[in-house]
């Protein structure tokens, strides 16, 4: 279920946006971000199903007129947990492609963090995506910015990868866990993972990433070590090197 609002109507009648606005502040508990701020109109809200690293889960998400804003679902349009907060100017999406179970998805990317969704029906994706579009290509013309051809990758879901996507040699046990790195995405293990570089663009230190994206990142062919949601989804089974091409919040694929 979804809903969304107009702009316009909501702007004629402020006090109607500010109280529900309030509303959805009260469903996140005092101890998160206040929402109600000047200018800000609540847009639309629905419930998506998020792709996060174990399995996929549902999420409350709310579209406002500068952030988008999601959390965990304790009671269904009363109480909501685990508060996450995107500035929309920094928002880029794509359309995924449908995969088994998985359709009517989109990716929401930004430098620091990218996921999937996925909506109940065709029509509410083109809803979710046009109104996305929209306001995010309102902010960037208001503020004279450009969008960011930079995005952190999506993860690759732990479910079905048994080995690891950089050596295709170690298998992942409850002993021999795998690991997920931001520059791609891909489940690795630790001996391919071992070398640290400067990612500007997600963290102020080196960080962790593995053998494949250290070659190619110190090579300067950083485009080809960010791949899509669905290839690297796709060939999860594969190595990167023969192919370039929630309850608790830990469960999230890049939270």
């Amino acid at each position: 279920m979804y809903t969304f609002q107009n702009l316009e109507d909501r702007l004629a009648n402020s006090e109607a946006n500010i109280r529900c606005i309030n509303i959805v502040e009260n469903c996140f508990g005092a101890a998160d971000q206040l929402l109600t701020v000047p200018g800000r109109v609540l847009i639309g809200e629905g419930v998506l199903t998020k792709l996060c690293r174990k399995k996929p889960k549902t999420r409350q998400f709310f579209l406002f007129g500068d952030i988008l804003e999601y959390g965990n679902i304790v009671i269904q349009k009363k109480k909501h947990k685990e508060q996450h907060i995107i500035p929309l100017e920094n928002v880029t999406i794509d359309s995924s492609k449908d995969e088994g179970d998985l359709r009517n998805g989109w990716l929401n990317k930004t430098t620091t963090n990218s996921f999937a969704v996925y909506a109940a029906t065709a029509t509410e994706k083109s809803e979710w995506m046009n109104h996305i579009n929209k306001y995010v290509t309102d902010l960037l013309s208001k503020s004279g910015k450009t969008p960011s051809n930079e995005h952190a990758a999506v993860w690759v879901p732990d479910s079905g990868v048994t080995v690891c996507m950089c050596c295709q040699k170690a298998k992942f046990t409850p002993v021999n866990h795998c690991h997920h790195y931001r520059k791609c995405g891909f489940l690795v293990c630790g001996p391919c993972s071992e070398k640290i570089f400067l990612l500007p663009s997600q963290s102020s230190k080196p960080v962790q990433i593995c053998d494949f994206c250290y070659d190619l990142l110190s090579t300067g062919d950083m485009a080809t070590c960010q791949p899509t949601r669905s290839d690297s989804y796709s060939q999860s089974l594969k190595s990167p090197l023969n192919d370039v091409s929630d309850d608790d919040e830990d469960d999230d694929s890049s939270d």
